[in-house]
């Protein structure tokens, strides 16, 4: 009978944050840019349903407010589950290096930054949010906002250097220019409406 392997499935999530850091650190460990990245999104979320719990509900602003802390638990929520799913999505780019083909790796290094693309797109979202709940923050919350920006723009730029680098290393000179040129782009749009955040905090 042939000896049955054990598989251990980590799931990064669940760490706490000594564990999850040291995972991190570990240059063979399956957690990567991605997870560490999701959990700075995650954190950047939180802060920002910090400041929409912590303000009052009131007549006038009870639809936005309700708005702004429903979408801000599912972004958190979200971030937190994309920290396993940076893991699953470069499982072909392990399995391509094992094997060390070439073509097979550059094929799978895109389908390996699909969760850095995901997470720099929704902490933009998470950005506009921010600049909308700051025309509602009393003083006490104004801070939570700044810091929630602060965060998702540190997600933003460290995703969009992992995407810029799995592109700058493709034999397709187009891809290499369309990739780098989008985030640039999609920076620009996001260094936008951050900029606007901390002018209208004036923190």
């Amino acid at each position: 009978m042939a000896e049955e392997k054990k598989i251990t499935i980590e799931i990064f999530r669940k760490k706490d944050a000594e564990d999850f850091t040291k995972s991190l650190a570990d240059p063979d460990s399956r957690a990567e840019t991605g997870s560490g990245t999701a959990m700075t999104a995650a954190i950047a979320a939180a802060f920002l349903l910090r400041a929409a719990e912590a303000e009052e509900l009131t007549e006038e602003n009870r639809e936005r407010l309700e708005y702004l802390r429903r979408n801000a638990e599912i972004m958190r929520k979200y971030m937190v589950q994309l920290i396993d799913e940076d893991v699953k999505c470069r499982g072909p780019l392990r399995r391509a290096k094992k094997e060390g083909d070439d073509r097979k790796i550059e094929a799978a290094s895109q389908s390996a930054s699909v969760i850095c693309a995901e997470i720099a797109a929704m902490m933009g979202k998470c950005l506009e949010l921010i600049e909308s709940m700051t025309e509602l923050a009393g003083e006490d919350q104004r801070h939570w906002l700044c810091e929630s920006a602060e965060l998702a723009m540190a997600a933003i730029k460290a995703s969009m250097r992992y995407c810029i680098n799995w592109g700058d290393k493709s034999s397709d000179e187009t891809l290499r220019y369309v990739v780098r040129r989008e985030n640039e782009l999609q920076l620009q749009e996001y260094t936008k409406t951050y900029d606007s955040v901390l002018k209208k905090l004036a923190l």
